[in-house]
Protein backbone atom coordinates (compact mmCIF):
# COMPACT_ATOMS: atom_id res chain seq x y z
CA UNK A 1 0.00 0.00 0.00
CA UNK A 2 3.01 2.33 0.18
CA UNK A 3 2.47 3.46 -3.43
CA UNK A 4 -0.89 4.95 -2.39
CA UNK A 5 0.41 7.04 0.52
CA UNK A 6 -1.04 10.54 0.20
CA UNK A 7 -3.13 9.56 -2.82
CA UNK A 8 -6.88 10.19 -3.01
CA UNK A 9 -9.47 7.44 -2.63
CA UNK A 10 -13.21 7.93 -3.11
CA UNK A 11 -15.44 5.40 -1.32
CA UNK A 12 -19.15 5.33 -2.13
CA UNK A 13 -21.67 4.16 0.44
CA UNK A 14 -19.23 4.96 3.23
CA UNK A 15 -21.73 5.62 6.01
CA UNK A 16 -22.03 2.03 7.27
CA UNK A 17 -21.11 -1.59 6.74
CA UNK A 18 -18.41 -2.50 4.25
CA UNK A 19 -17.95 1.06 2.98
CA UNK A 20 -17.40 2.49 6.46
CA UNK A 21 -14.71 -0.06 7.29
CA UNK A 22 -12.98 0.42 3.92
CA UNK A 23 -12.96 4.21 4.38
CA UNK A 24 -11.40 3.87 7.84
CA UNK A 25 -8.82 1.31 6.71
CA UNK A 26 -7.72 3.38 3.71
CA UNK A 27 -7.29 6.41 5.97
CA UNK A 28 -5.22 4.27 8.33
CA UNK A 29 -3.15 3.27 5.29
CA UNK A 30 -2.29 6.99 4.89
CA UNK A 31 -4.56 7.70 1.94
CA UNK A 32 -6.70 10.83 1.67
CA UNK A 33 -10.21 9.36 1.76
CA UNK A 34 -13.42 10.98 0.54
CA UNK A 35 -16.40 9.05 1.89
CA UNK A 36 -19.65 9.53 -0.01
CA UNK A 37 -23.07 8.86 1.47
CA UNK A 38 -26.61 10.17 1.70
CA UNK A 39 -26.31 10.03 5.50
CA UNK A 40 -23.14 12.07 5.69
CA UNK A 41 -23.49 12.60 9.44
CA UNK A 42 -22.72 8.92 9.96
CA UNK A 43 -19.34 9.32 8.29
CA UNK A 44 -18.61 12.28 10.55
CA UNK A 45 -19.45 10.03 13.51
CA UNK A 46 -16.92 7.45 12.29
CA UNK A 47 -14.14 9.98 12.66
CA UNK A 48 -14.74 10.18 16.40
CA UNK A 49 -13.45 6.62 16.75
CA UNK A 50 -10.21 7.36 14.93
CA UNK A 51 -6.97 8.94 16.07
CA UNK A 52 -6.70 12.56 14.99
CA UNK A 53 -3.87 11.76 12.59
CA UNK A 54 -6.18 9.30 10.83
CA UNK A 55 -9.50 11.17 11.11
CA UNK A 56 -7.93 14.24 9.49
CA UNK A 57 -7.51 12.18 6.32
CA UNK A 58 -11.18 11.14 6.16
CA UNK A 59 -13.56 13.62 4.53
CA UNK A 60 -17.34 13.21 4.41
CA UNK A 61 -19.32 14.38 1.38
CA UNK A 62 -23.07 14.12 0.94
CA UNK A 63 -23.75 12.35 -2.34
CA UNK A 64 -26.59 10.18 -3.60
CA UNK A 65 -25.01 8.06 -6.33
CA UNK A 66 -28.42 7.42 -7.90
CA UNK A 67 -28.37 11.09 -8.95
CA UNK A 68 -25.97 12.11 -11.72
CA UNK A 69 -25.92 15.74 -10.63
CA UNK A 70 -24.68 14.68 -7.17
CA UNK A 71 -21.91 12.61 -8.73
CA UNK A 72 -20.76 15.38 -11.05
CA UNK A 73 -20.71 17.95 -8.26
CA UNK A 74 -18.82 15.59 -5.96
CA UNK A 75 -16.06 14.69 -8.41
CA UNK A 76 -15.66 18.36 -9.33
CA UNK A 77 -15.25 19.15 -5.62
CA UNK A 78 -12.66 16.39 -5.23
CA UNK A 79 -10.70 17.79 -8.18
CA UNK A 80 -10.80 21.32 -6.80
CA UNK A 81 -9.95 20.25 -3.25
CA UNK A 82 -7.43 17.45 -3.77
CA UNK A 83 -6.50 17.50 -7.46
CA UNK A 84 -8.37 14.38 -8.52
CA UNK A 85 -9.08 10.72 -7.83
CA UNK A 86 -6.48 7.93 -7.73
CA UNK A 87 -8.60 5.08 -6.32
CA UNK A 88 -12.35 4.53 -6.53
CA UNK A 89 -14.19 2.00 -4.39
CA UNK A 90 -17.70 1.48 -5.78
CA UNK A 91 -19.36 0.11 -2.67
CA UNK A 92 -22.79 1.78 -2.62
CA UNK A 93 -25.59 -0.73 -3.09
CA UNK A 94 -29.16 -1.25 -1.96
CA UNK A 95 -31.78 -3.99 -1.74
CA UNK A 96 -35.52 -3.30 -1.82
CA UNK A 97 -37.22 -6.45 -0.56
CA UNK A 98 -40.22 -7.36 -2.72
CA UNK A 99 -41.07 -9.66 -5.59
CA UNK A 100 -40.05 -8.81 -9.15
CA UNK A 101 -43.63 -9.20 -10.35
CA UNK A 102 -45.33 -7.31 -7.52
CA UNK A 103 -47.75 -4.56 -8.52
CA UNK A 104 -46.68 -0.91 -8.37
CA UNK A 105 -43.01 -1.67 -7.68
CA UNK A 106 -41.50 0.38 -10.51
CA UNK A 107 -40.00 3.11 -8.33
CA UNK A 108 -38.25 0.63 -6.03
CA UNK A 109 -36.88 -1.37 -8.97
CA UNK A 110 -35.46 1.80 -10.49
CA UNK A 111 -33.89 2.78 -7.16
CA UNK A 112 -31.95 -0.48 -7.15
CA UNK A 113 -30.77 -0.17 -10.75
CA UNK A 114 -29.94 3.54 -10.45
CA UNK A 115 -27.81 2.91 -7.35
CA UNK A 116 -26.26 -0.50 -8.03
CA UNK A 117 -25.64 -0.08 -11.76
CA UNK A 118 -25.87 3.50 -13.03
CA UNK A 119 -24.25 4.95 -9.90
CA UNK A 120 -21.33 2.56 -10.28
CA UNK A 121 -20.93 3.34 -13.99
CA UNK A 122 -21.12 7.12 -13.59
CA UNK A 123 -18.69 7.21 -10.64
CA UNK A 124 -16.30 5.01 -12.63
CA UNK A 125 -16.61 7.30 -15.63
CA UNK A 126 -15.76 10.40 -13.61
CA UNK A 127 -12.88 8.65 -11.83
CA UNK A 128 -11.50 7.45 -15.17
CA UNK A 129 -11.66 10.96 -16.60
CA UNK A 130 -9.79 12.25 -13.55
CA UNK A 131 -7.11 9.55 -13.80
CA UNK A 132 -6.47 9.94 -17.52
CA UNK A 133 -6.43 13.73 -17.29
CA UNK A 134 -3.50 13.46 -14.87
CA UNK A 135 -1.89 10.33 -16.44
CA UNK A 136 -2.49 8.36 -13.23
CA UNK A 137 -2.39 4.56 -13.21
CA UNK A 138 -5.27 4.34 -10.77
CA UNK A 139 -7.45 1.51 -9.54
CA UNK A 140 -11.24 1.05 -9.61
CA UNK A 141 -12.74 -1.58 -7.31
CA UNK A 142 -16.34 -2.74 -7.58
CA UNK A 143 -17.87 -4.33 -4.49
CA UNK A 144 -19.87 -6.93 -6.35
CA UNK A 145 -21.50 -10.04 -4.84
CA UNK A 146 -21.81 -13.76 -5.39
CA UNK A 147 -25.28 -12.66 -6.56
CA UNK A 148 -23.43 -11.31 -9.59
CA UNK A 149 -22.46 -14.81 -10.65
CA UNK A 150 -25.53 -16.92 -9.89
CA UNK A 151 -29.24 -16.46 -9.24
CA UNK A 152 -30.45 -17.98 -5.98
CA UNK A 153 -34.03 -18.94 -5.23
CA UNK A 154 -34.30 -16.45 -2.40
CA UNK A 155 -37.61 -14.61 -1.89
CA UNK A 156 -37.73 -10.84 -2.17
CA UNK A 157 -34.43 -10.21 -3.97
CA UNK A 158 -36.16 -9.31 -7.28
CA UNK A 159 -33.89 -7.25 -9.56
CA UNK A 160 -30.91 -7.27 -7.17
CA UNK A 161 -29.42 -10.34 -8.86
CA UNK A 162 -29.70 -8.67 -12.27
CA UNK A 163 -28.04 -5.53 -10.93
CA UNK A 164 -25.06 -7.50 -9.67
CA UNK A 165 -24.81 -9.58 -12.85
CA UNK A 166 -24.61 -6.22 -14.61
CA UNK A 167 -21.64 -5.27 -12.40
CA UNK A 168 -19.85 -8.45 -13.48
CA UNK A 169 -20.38 -7.62 -17.17
CA UNK A 170 -19.53 -3.95 -16.65
CA UNK A 171 -16.25 -4.89 -14.98
CA UNK A 172 -15.16 -6.86 -18.04
CA UNK A 173 -16.35 -4.13 -20.41
CA UNK A 174 -14.34 -1.57 -18.44
CA UNK A 175 -11.28 -3.81 -18.48
CA UNK A 176 -11.47 -4.03 -22.27
CA UNK A 177 -11.93 -0.28 -22.63
CA UNK A 178 -9.06 0.51 -20.25
CA UNK A 179 -6.75 -1.84 -22.15
CA UNK A 180 -7.84 -0.60 -25.58
CA UNK A 181 -7.28 2.99 -24.45
CA UNK A 182 -3.65 2.10 -23.64
CA UNK A 183 -3.96 2.80 -19.92
CA UNK A 184 -2.60 0.81 -17.01
CA UNK A 185 -5.61 1.63 -14.82
CA UNK A 186 -6.77 -1.49 -13.00
CA UNK A 187 -10.34 -2.64 -12.37
CA UNK A 188 -11.26 -5.36 -9.90
CA UNK A 189 -14.52 -7.02 -8.92
CA UNK A 190 -14.72 -8.20 -5.30
CA UNK A 191 -17.63 -10.61 -4.78
CA UNK A 192 -18.48 -11.46 -1.17
CA UNK A 193 -20.93 -14.05 0.02
CA UNK A 194 -23.21 -13.13 2.91
CA UNK A 195 -21.81 -10.24 4.97
CA UNK A 196 -23.29 -9.11 8.27
CA UNK A 197 -24.45 -5.60 7.29
CA UNK A 198 -27.60 -3.47 7.23
CA UNK A 199 -28.26 -4.32 3.57
CA UNK A 200 -29.22 -7.93 4.31
CA UNK A 201 -32.95 -8.60 4.31
CA UNK A 202 -34.42 -9.20 7.77
CA UNK A 203 -35.19 -12.83 6.95
CA UNK A 204 -31.57 -13.52 6.04
CA UNK A 205 -30.28 -11.81 9.17
CA UNK A 206 -32.57 -14.01 11.26
CA UNK A 207 -31.36 -17.21 9.61
CA UNK A 208 -28.53 -19.22 11.13
CA UNK A 209 -25.82 -19.62 8.50
CA UNK A 210 -22.18 -18.55 8.12
CA UNK A 211 -21.49 -14.89 7.49
CA UNK A 212 -18.51 -12.72 6.73
CA UNK A 213 -17.78 -9.48 8.56
CA UNK A 214 -17.25 -6.12 6.85
CA UNK A 215 -13.62 -6.21 7.99
CA UNK A 216 -13.04 -9.31 5.85
CA UNK A 217 -14.03 -7.43 2.71
CA UNK A 218 -11.96 -4.38 3.60
CA UNK A 219 -8.89 -6.57 4.03
CA UNK A 220 -9.53 -7.99 0.57
CA UNK A 221 -9.73 -4.49 -0.90
CA UNK A 222 -6.40 -3.55 0.69
CA UNK A 223 -4.93 -6.74 -0.74
CA UNK A 224 -5.97 -6.00 -4.33
CA UNK A 225 -4.84 -2.38 -4.04
CA UNK A 226 -1.51 -3.50 -2.61
CA UNK A 227 -0.55 -5.71 -5.56
CA UNK A 228 2.41 -4.57 -7.71
CA UNK A 229 1.65 -2.46 -10.81
CA UNK A 230 2.13 -5.55 -13.03
CA UNK A 231 -0.58 -7.52 -11.16
CA UNK A 232 -4.32 -7.11 -11.69
CA UNK A 233 -6.82 -9.13 -9.68
CA UNK A 234 -9.74 -9.60 -12.07
CA UNK A 235 -12.21 -11.23 -9.73
CA UNK A 236 -11.90 -12.00 -6.02
CA UNK A 237 -14.65 -14.17 -4.54
CA UNK A 238 -14.88 -14.38 -0.75
CA UNK A 239 -17.19 -16.78 1.08
CA UNK A 240 -17.50 -17.69 4.74
CA UNK A 241 -16.47 -21.22 5.59
CA UNK A 242 -19.49 -23.51 5.32
CA UNK A 243 -21.55 -21.29 3.03
CA UNK A 244 -23.86 -23.29 0.76
CA UNK A 245 -24.51 -20.62 -1.88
Amino acid sequence: MDRWTGKVAVVTGASSGIGAVIAKDLAKARMVVVGLARRVERIEALKADLQESVSSRLHAVKCDVSKEEDILQTFKWVEEKFGGVDVLINNAGIVRQMELLDADNTEKLREVMDTNVMGLVLCSREAYQSMTKRSVDGHIVHINSIAGHKVLDYPGMNIYFASKHAVTAITETMRNELRNAGTKIKVTSVSPGAVRTEILPELMNATEFPMLEAEDISEAVLYVLGTPPRVQIHELTIKPVGEKF
